[in-house]
């Protein structure tokens, strides 16, 4: 697949991963488990799209740190806040499929969070499309 396809390919995979989002950040009683795992798989393809538009390979991983440090490697400059959603990495299958924190453990702050992706979203655009 040509790169700018797959790049515009992600990007509307996150859109969707981000639409689940906006539904269940005021939502309390949804289980943060399916908010981590949307959050995680947004950040996922963001960062994928990036990779692409630079031409970088990359593994089939869900390991977010694994990614920044890829972009990162091949100069390419991630903002900085993206580190704070690297800690999303355990929602996408650890937590998926394993044991999941307690609501009280390892409390997602859900409006940050969709706000962090948001303006990595704002980002990523701008830079693959500008």
């Amino acid at each position: 697949m040509p790169a700018n396809k797959l790049v515009e390919l992600l990007l509307v995979k996150a859109t969707q991963d981000e639409y689940v989002l906006d539904k269940l950040v005021a939502d309390q009683s949804a289980p943060q488990v399916i908010f981590g795992f949307h959050a995680q798989q947004a950040v996922e393809k963001l960062l994928k799209a990036v990779l692409a538009h630079h031409g970088i390979e990359y593994q089939r991983t869900h390991r977010l740190a694994e990614l920044v440090d890829l972009a990162r490697d091949h100069e390419v400059q991630i903002p900085p806040f993206v580190e704070d959603l690297v800690d999303l990495t355990p929602y996408a299958v650890e937590f998926r499929y394993d044991a999941a924190p307690d609501e009280g453990d390892d409390f997602l702050d859900r409006a940050d969070v969709r706000q962090k992706i948001q303006t990595f979203r704002d980002w990523v655009v701008g830079h693959v499309r500008g």
